[in-house]
């Protein structure tokens, strides 16, 4: 088995880590949890964190190697190479939430409204806090559904600042150990890295803490395979994030199709186990298809960090 470099995996690893307990302690201190304001505003600063991270090590562990190319920012192929890959990244998260809710329903965890959309209604009264809305709930839905394919690009890059740092780095400093070795400890990692946040109820509201981080983790590990094989199939990391911000982007259209009430995600959606089924069957695809491991993927970067007179990302 080939080895991976201990010293920059470590120092990534205490940075990123100690860096979001870092950027999520005030929710702790403060004692509101995520109903302190300005908690949102926090959850995307600690999205950074791995970008952070991972430059930061290759400016104190430098190699030789271009941040933006070893992190692969910088597409080692033409645009028409990696463009399959940027569409099935940008299109497969509303299939994959479509597929869920639908397994959802069948097994009578969730119950569709669609004609009263009274889960939506509620949500809506909640939010303008009993002002009249301008137009019936049916017809916001509609819009909001519609711009499914579209809205969500704006969280691609605040998911661009985790994935540079798990694909885009620790990843590729894993992928001496193999592809499936690379994706599955990247994806324990990460589910792992979310805890400053899962603890306090972020997710998997109602759940025991640590019973939610253990689903944050699986459900990290998940679709960290299916990140991981965007990022190495194609070449870049920007169909990683382009996945994962649309993954971000359609986790509140279960709210908006419900009955009224709080929707279970531990149960409904990509976070529950019904997404991790209908993940989990992708990945199978994937596998029997023998898409993945990829062959032909460019080699591992033979040693960790990045030039230290380097451009950062």
């Amino acid at each position: 088995m080939s080895r991976i470099p201990i010293r920059p995996i470590a120092l990534f690893l205490t940075i990123a880590v100690g860096g979001g307990w870092l950027v999520a302690s005030p929710l702790w201190i403060s004692g509101q949890g995520l109903a302190m304001p300005g908690a949102t505003v926090l959850l995307v600063v600690m999205m950074f964190v791995p970008t952070l991270a991972a430059w930061i090590t290759g400016r104190v562990l430098p190699s030789g190697q271009s941040f933006l190319t070893t992190t692969t920012v910088r597409p080692a192929v033409p645009f028409r190479r990696w463009l399959p890959y940027a569409i099935l990244a940008w299109l497969a998260p509303i299939a994959l939430m479509a597929a869920s809710l639908g397994l959802a329903a069948l097994l009578g965890v969730y119950r569709f409204d669609l004609e009263h959309f009274s889960g939506a209604t509620a949500l809506l009264e909640e939010a303008s806090g009993g002002v009249p809305l301008p137009m019936p709930v049916a017809l916001i839905v509609l819009i909001q559904l519609v711009s499914l394919p579209f809205a969500p690009a704006v969280n691609v890059i605040p998911a661009l600042g985790e994935d540079l740092g798990w694909r885009g780095f620790l990843q590729t400093q894993l992928l001496p150990l193999g592809q499936w070795p690379a994706v599955l400890i990247t994806g324990v990692v990460w589910g792992l890295w979310h805890a400053p946040v899962i603890l306090l109820g972020y997710n998997y509201p109602g759940y025991q803490p640590f019973a939610a981080l253990g689903m944050m983790v699986v459900f990290c590990v998940l679709v960290s395979v299916l990140l991981g094989w965007l990022t190495i199939a194609s070449g870049t990391v920007w169909t990683a994030a382009i996945g994962h911000g649309f993954i971000n982007g359609v986790a509140g259209v279960g709210a908006l199709l419900s009955t009224a009430g709080p929707v279970d995600t531990g149960t409904a959606g990509l976070l529950g186990y019904t997404g991790w089924i209908c993940m989990g069957v992708l990945v199978l695809v994937l596998v029997a298809l023998r898409r993945f491991p990829v062959r032909g993927a460019a080699p591992a970067p033979p040693t960790a960090g990045f030039r230290s007179d380097a451009p950062a990302a």
